[in-house]
């Protein structure tokens, strides 16, 4: 039982790296599920037995890179972590989910397809972090739509840099908390 639990792990790490090369060299909407395959050296059968398409990858790609950030919202320093003011503790996460858009947007624009960037647990977690700011049910989804993935290109695209981005939501930080 051992081996097989050892081999599927090296396959799952295979996997993880190889896409994780392919979507930084090429873009994640650019790689099939064979490229990933190949360039793995697994099996179809055993790639889509782990992962039925690219956003799952991607998912898994980012799981840890989440949980890195939920962590420090939950029992990091301030202002990121308890004991900043409502207003303080929006922006220091609006800077923290840029950078991570900086380092891994490619992967959050992967783990997107059709609504599951709302049916995600790390979406999820995100609302329920505003909510316990203040921030109103009918506003935390507009509060967290500039933190899209196709906004952030876009708004890089538009040679906005990232420290523009984050200007601009601490400014949106502080008028709405």
């Amino acid at each position: 039982m051992g081996t097989v639990r050892a081999d599927a792990e090296r396959n799952r790490a295979r996997i993880l790296e190889a896409a994780a090369r392919l979507f930084a060299d090429h873009g994640a909407p650019d790689v099939t599920m064979d490229d990933i395959a190949k360039a793995a050296g697994v099996g179809r059968g055993t790639l889509y037995r782990r992962y039925p398409d690219r956003a799952a990858i991607a998912t898994a790609l980012l799981d840890e890179h989440e949980r890195v950030l939920q962590s420090a919202l939950m029992s990091g320093p301030p202002p990121l972590g308890p004991g900043a003011p409502p207003a303080d503790r929006l922006a220091a996460f609006y800077e923290a989910m840029i950078g991570l858009l900086s380092a891994h947007a490619h992967l959050v624009l992967a783990t997107e397809t059709g609504h599951s960037r709302f049916t995600t647990g790390a979406y999820s977690f995100w609302r329920v972090h505003l909510a316990t700011l203040g921030v109103t049910p009918a506003r935390l989804d507009v509060l967290l739509a500039p933190l899209a993935p196709d906004v952030y290109t876009f708004q890089r695209s538009q040679g906005l840099t990232d420290a523009d981005i984050v200007e601009s939501l601490r400014t949106l930080a502080r008028a709405v908390l």
